[in-house]
C-alpha cells in the first residue's frame, strides 16, 4: 500500500476517533448533569479508553507520517498540552469533582480545551489565529 493511501487511512481513523471521543464525552457530561446511573455502567467506563487508545496510536502514527513532533513543533506541543488539560478537566467533570459546580465548571473547561485543540490542529498555529484566507 502506498504511503499516501496508508496516511489517508490513519488520518481517517484519527478523525473518526476524535468524533467518537467528543460525542461520548458530551453524552457522559449530560449524564453527569442529570446524575444518571448510566455514567457508572461498565461499557461506559471501558469503551472510552478503547477509543482513546486507538486515537492516541493514530495520533502518533500521523505525527510520524508528517514528520512533526511535540516539543519540536510549537503547534503540536500546544495541541498536546491542550489535550492534557482536556483529560484532566474531563476526569474532574466525570469522576473526581467533589461538587456539582466543580464538575460543571470542569466540563465546560474540558469542552473549551477540546475546541482549542481542534483549532490548533486546523490552523497549525498555537495562537489559533484563524483567517478565512487560510482555507480559500
Amino acid at each position: 500500500m502506498p504511503d499516501a493511501q496508508l496516511f489517508n487511512i490513519v488520518k481517517a481513523i484519527h478523525m473518526i476517533t476524535i468524533t467518537v471521543t467528543i460525542c461520548g464525552f458530551v453524552l457522559r457530561g449530560i449524564w453527569m448533569l442529570k446524575e444518571s446511573l448510566l455514567l457508572k455502567a461498565l461499557p461506559v467506563r471501558i469503551l472510552p479508553h478503547v477509543n482513546d487508545t486507538i486515537l492516541l496510536i493514530s495520533a502518533v502514527w500521523t505525527a510520524t507520517f508528517i514528520d512533526q513532533y511535540p516539543f519540536v513543533n510549537g503547534w503540536l506541543t500546544a495541541k498536546m498540552l491542550g489535550l492534557l488539560a482536556y483529560i484532566v478537566l474531563g476526569a474532574i467533570a466525570l469522576s473526581y469533582g467533589r461538587t456539582r459546580q466543580i464538575r460543571i465548571g470542569a466540563f465546560v473547561g474540558a469542552l473549551l480545551c477540546f475546541g482549542y485543540v481542534v483549532l490548533v490542529a486546523a490552523t497549525k498555529n498555537p495562537l489559533v489565529i484563524w483567517s478565512p484566507a487560510d482555507y480559500a
